[in-house]
């Protein structure tokens, strides 16, 4: 009976302090619940990248994405596009969250632009014009060296809505030609690379990085040359949002020294650009993916290069720049990123919430120790009650005496931690004093 009566008291014990400490933690649970809601740590399941058409760089960057994310539970839906200016425009419209983008591309003030943040410039993206050798057959050195030699002939700059049109038109007026010429046409990437290697043009234009299979397939085509931009330092002077770029000698087959000399060639940076509103922990785990798979060494680039935050466009997102400079944060490498995530999102507010219930926390021992005393003191304003009944009325001692009995019952069966049993014991021997002055006016009232 004693374990199960050691029990009772334990039990009893927590019940109470159970109680007690309800209110401030209630509290602290409307607090969380309320910061939870506030702060939205943890990100959706789902997010849409735009990327770009089929074959093309961007969609090869959007498949590696997709892998990325994939190991943290998030979805990444790939939004196929016409190319850079598209992105932007899904992006403006809210319809996509992040994409790719080419520097210069955008038709306002970046810098003003609001609800547009990027996450760094990831790779560089230069303008490949291939030509067929039959069409330069004319040229001095049977090669094209300036956009001059492209007057009379026939040349796709690109989809409408990818970059390439945008860029080629800037420097045909650069070099006083007509960007609207009828030998200049606008077919998407699968249809001009078909026709150019039909013979229904001579050149064809694309703005992309080096993945895009489409500029590794006509790298390594017989009878197709890559232009050779000799004014690219001019360009960049020209255009800010230009920088020259050397495709060096051996790179694409170094076995069969492809291509047979460097090349200079004229590129923008391209950037992953997010709304605004985009989960803060989305982007964070973008910039960690972009960190991972843009650092390494490139066919323009060397290793660390990318990506970056200087000379950005648009305003850079926090997360992005955390990212860059410090990597994983820590509690990611040691615990589960939803947690990790929870911790890192919500540790300012439960520095808070524990600076308001700190002092509040006060209030409990003084409140247990009230209510467990209470369940004892309550009986002594009825003690006193018939103690005073018994001095104005000795004769009633016979009526007080079963009253007591009763009271010292009742009294018996509370239940109160060990550490205040001695209050019970006093309330006990009250009772036990009341009963024996009882008794004695009982003796007296008999003789």
């Amino acid at each position: 009976m004693k374990p199960v009566r050691a029990l009772r008291h334990t039990l009893v014990s927590l019940r109470d302090l159970a109680i007690s400490a309800g209110p401030v933690l209630l509290l602290a649970v409307g607090l969380l619940a309320l910061a939870y809601w506030w702060l939205d740590p943890n990100p959706p399941k789902k997010v849409t990248l735009a990327t770009g058409p089929g074959q093309s760089a961007y969609e090869e960057f959007g498949k590696r994405y997709q892998k990325a994310l994939k190991a943290y539970g998030i979805e990444v839906e790939l939004v196929a596009s016409e190319g850079s200016p598209s992105n932007l425009k899904l992006l403006r419209a809210g319809k996509a969250d992040l994409g790719f983008v080419q520097g210069g591309g955008s038709d306002r003030n970046a810098k003003e632009e609001s609800g547009i943040v990027s996450l760094g410039s990831l790779f560089v993206e230069p303008l490949w014009l291939f030509y067929r050798e039959e069409a330069a057959k004319n040229a001095p050195g049977g090669t094209l060296v300036s956009l001059t030699q492209l007057q009379d002939r026939r040349v796709n700059i690109g989809a409408r809505g990818s970059g390439a049109p945008f860029l080629m038109r800037r420097l045909l007026e650069a070099n006083n030609m007509d960007p609207k010429s009828p030998l200049l046409t606008r077919l998407d990437q699968t249809a001009s690379t078909m026709g150019f290697l039909n013979g229904e043009l001579d050149a064809i234009v694309f703005a992309s990085a080096p993945e895009s299979q489409m500029v590794q397939m006509l790298l390594q085509t017989p009878g197709v040359r890559l232009m050779d931009f000799a004014q690219s330092d001019a360009y960049s002077r020209r255009f800010p949002f230009l920088v020259p770029a050397v495709l060096p000698r051996g790179i694409v087959d170094l076995a069969k020294d492809q291509p047979p000399q460097d090349i200079r060639l004229v590129a923008t940076t391209t950037s992953l650009l997010a709304r605004e509103g985009t989960h803060p922990a989305l982007l964070q785990l973008f910039a960690q993916a972009a960190r991972d798979l843009h650092s390494p060494a490139g066919w323009f680039n060397r290793a660390g290069s990318f990506p970056n935050t200087d000379h950005s466009e648009y305003p850079v997102a926090p997360e992005a720049e955390r990212a860059y400079r410090s990597g994983k944060p820590f509690l990611q490498r040691w615990l589960p990123f939803w947690l990790a995530n929870l911790v890192e999102r919500m540790w300012l507010a439960l520095g808070i919430i524990l600076a308001v219930l700190l002092p509040l926390s006060r209030i409990v021992p003084p409140l247990y120790q009230f209510r467990i005393r209470s369940r004892v003191f309550r009986w002594y304003g009825q003690l006193r009650d018939i103690e005073n009944r018994l001095q104005a009325a000795p004769r009633e001692a016979p009526a007080v005496l079963r009253e007591l009995d009763a009271l010292d019952e009742r009294v018996g069966r509370i239940t109160v931690p060990l550490s205040y049993a001695d209050e019970l014991y006093a309330l006990r021997n009250n009772i036990d004093a009341v009963r024996r002055k009882a008794r004695q006016e009982e003796r007296v009232a008999a003789a």
